[in-house]
């Protein structure tokens, strides 16, 4: 596996970037696949139990899929390989344990230690019963780090190639912006409701915006989101027979998780959905945001049918492009989307 990891990152090397005008190192652009992380660390200890409490906070399902994916792609290697080329990795987790030299567990991390868009990750402890402590205390602050590290990388993609389908349709009819993935090309609008699609065979991705007057405290609900999605997507998304519609899947139930975006409170919601009247289903993630400036709910959400292939990073895409959009007084503003992760830089 590790063989194949690194194949095309030996490609990617011979993009060297130039370096500033400081006549600091020149570093090259990181390589690695998305949600792919290296974790360095003792061989004896990674195969203790502190290492599989840390392999298996990495590995954990990814939330909303219909199936069992991991969060990330582990490839380990030895404090005593870890050179060359291993170093330009882009996602990367080094554990040191030395009871000589630190008291408890503690995290830090750098960006671009030894390559350009790289993050490095350091996990100090004394011992291992003080990681496997820390793991449990904090159970996602490690993979979520990573993954929120991913969805800035995509949005940065995003705003740099995108669908400029999307982008103007939303301008012209909703007054918001949002980078979609630059092959959502296919796309249609109603009343307050816009969709597009990259109309794939493999990998299909679709994204929904919609609005609605804000007229009930309890908007921000997942039972009236739920509610109003249901009927949102009833009357917008027809399905290919007779009397079939989207739906939410209320069987598998919804997750909704409140975070701030911009300052200002951002709802996100996450599920599955299928199509009433035929076998067609998947996973969804949205965002729900209060247009003050225009006294309403605007709704964005990212969906994918992927039948019989992992879904993980298409739905990642999708959550990616969810982060950019912007209301009405926040167009030319960077999105800022904050999340449970170590503050303490080194």
């Amino acid at each position: 596996m590790r063989t194949r990891f690194f194949a095309i990152g030996m490609l990617l090397l011979l993009a060297v970037l130039g370096a500033c005008n400081s006549g600091s190192v020149l570093l090259t652009q990181a390589t690695g696949f998305a949600y792919e992380i290296v974790v360095v660390m003792d061989q004896r200890q990674w195969e203790g139990a502190a290492g599989q409490a840390l392999k298996a906070e990495l590995t954990s399902d990814v939330p909303g899929l219909p199936q069992s994916e991991p969060s990330l792609q582990v490839t380990y290697v030895q404090p005593d390989v870890f050179s060359g080329m291993l170093r330009y990795v882009r996602n990367v987790l080094i554990v040191k344990i030395d009871p000589a030299i630190y008291t408890k567990a503690s995290l830090s991390y750098e960006h671009n230690v030894w390559a350009n868009n790289q993050v490095v990750m350091t996990l100090n402890a004394p011992d291992t019963t003080s990681i496997i402590e820390h793991v449990k205390e904090h159970p996602t602050v490690v993979v979520d780090f990573f993954v929120k590290a991913e969805l800035d990388r995509a949005q940065s993609q995003l705003k740099e190639e995108y669908s400029s389908v999307v982008m103007d349709t939303l301008r012209g009819m909703m007054d918001v912006e949002l980078n979609a993935p630059a092959k959502l090309t296919y796309y249609k609008c109603g009343k307050d409701f816009f969709w597009a699609s990259n109309n794939a065979n493999t990998g299909r991705m679709d994204l929904i915006v919609y609005t609605f007057p804000y007229t009930d405290p309890n908007t921000f609900t997942s039972e009236y989101l739920v509610a109003k999605r249901d009927s949102v997507l009833k009357e917008n998304l027809p399905g290919s027979f007779p009397g079939s519609y989207m739906q939410t899947e209320s069987r598998a139930g919804v997750s909704y998780t409140p975070i701030t975006l911009n300052d200002k409170y951002c709802g996100v919601m996450r599920g599955l959905w299928r199509v009433e009247g035929d076998m067609m289903g998947g996973p969804f993630v949205s965002h729900t945001r209060l247009d003050e400036k225009n006294n309403r709910v605007v709704v964005a959400e990212g969906f994918v049918y992927a039948p019989e292939t992992d879904k993980r990073n298409y739905i990642r895409r999708m959550e990616a492009a969810l982060y950019t959009l912007r209301l009405p007084g926040e167009f030319g503003q960077a999105t800022d989307g904050k999340s449970d992760v170590p503050e303490d830089k080194k």
